[in-house]
């Protein structure tokens, strides 16, 4: 069993990986800094095959402790917030919510949400909303869009069926996603009325990935969005559990590895992403997430 001294006393030996390029752009100042985190999957019940869900309570402790002390700009959860025990009662759903968002709330600046597929399982997309703080943002949708320190920041929610309607409380396939037409239009309006580099959060992949139908089902039609617009440096996801990168006709596409896989604060996950002034991108890695680069294009 992990106590919580050992485990904030090893996350204080937590040395993030930064390769040669990662140096050479450490010498440059960076116009945003902010953390990166995903598939935490809290609940309170027993271990499923390499998901350990009680631990995500400390992992995500860990996190917030870490972006504090580098005073990051703003955290992200890429989705998968948490999820639900065997049970499936919505009260019990709701309240691991709200334990783990009261834990992610120990970060002391703006924070944000990505809805994932486990987070509208035994509860709705609008309960999981009501319960989640994205800061300064009040439309009770789960896609939206922000500023921060001269880069334009795109939240994407492909937690719809393909008739546009919401999934809702389990009522979905966990490979089933799409971005329906109203959304597609508020991403084609948002992406022209800002003149920033722009990054898009997302929970499932926008491309294909080898043997794996988790990606987008119109992930072609909003990759060419993101193309067209000429605004877009990099896409960040989820959802797969595991780590993996494409470059996609000049935008960098990076999935991150999960928080929940794996016992023992060494098996956390997560990242600080810095935007430089000409739109390169450094992913510093922490734990098992590995360091990565991302040159503007």
């Amino acid at each position: 069993m992990i106590t919580r001294r050992l485990f904030l006393k090893s996350s204080l030996v937590t040395i993030p990986a930064v390769g040669l390029i990662g140096n050479a752009m450490a010498a440059r100042k960076p116009k945003v800094r902010f953390g990166v985190v995903t598939d935490s999957h809290y609940a309170d019940r027993e271990p499923g095959g390499i998901r350990y869900y009680r631990e995500s309570l400390e992992k995500m402790a860990e996190f917030t402790e870490v972006m504090n002390r580098e005073k990051v700009d703003f955290v992200v959860h890429l989705g998968d917030f948490k999820d639900e025990d065997t049970n499936r009662r919505e009260e019990d759903t709701l309240k691991y919510l709200q334990n783990l968002e009261a834990v992610y709330a120990q970060f002391k600046g703006p924070r944000y949400h990505v809805i994932g597929n486990h987070d509208v399982d035994s509860i709705s997309k609008a309960q999981f909303i009501a319960n989640v703080e994205n800061t300064g943002i009040d439309s009770g949708f789960g896609y939206y869009s922000f500023d921060k320190k001269g880069y334009h920041f795109i939240v994407l929610d492909p937690n719809f069926h393909p008739d546009g309607t919401d999934h809702n409380k389990g009522d979905f396939e966990w490979f089933e996603s799409t971005i329906p037409q109203p959304q597609m239009d508020w991403l084609k309006a948002d992406l022209g009325a800002t003149k920033l580099p722009t990054v898009v959060f997302v929970h499932h992949s926008l491309y294909e990935l080898p043997d794996e139908t988790m990606h987008v089902e119109n992930s072609a039609a909003v990759r060419s969005m993101l193309e067209h617009s000429g605004k877009v440096t990099a896409v960040f996801h989820g959802h797969c559990h595991r780590e993996g990168y494409s470059s996609i006709n000049g935008i960098h596409y990076t999935l991150l590895p999960a928080m929940v896989d794996n016992s023992g604060p060494e098996n956390n996950a997560y990242a600080i992403i810095e935007g430089f002034d000409n739109g390169d991108l450094e992913l510093t890695g922490y734990r098992k997430t590995r360091s990565r680069s991302y040159p503007a294009t």
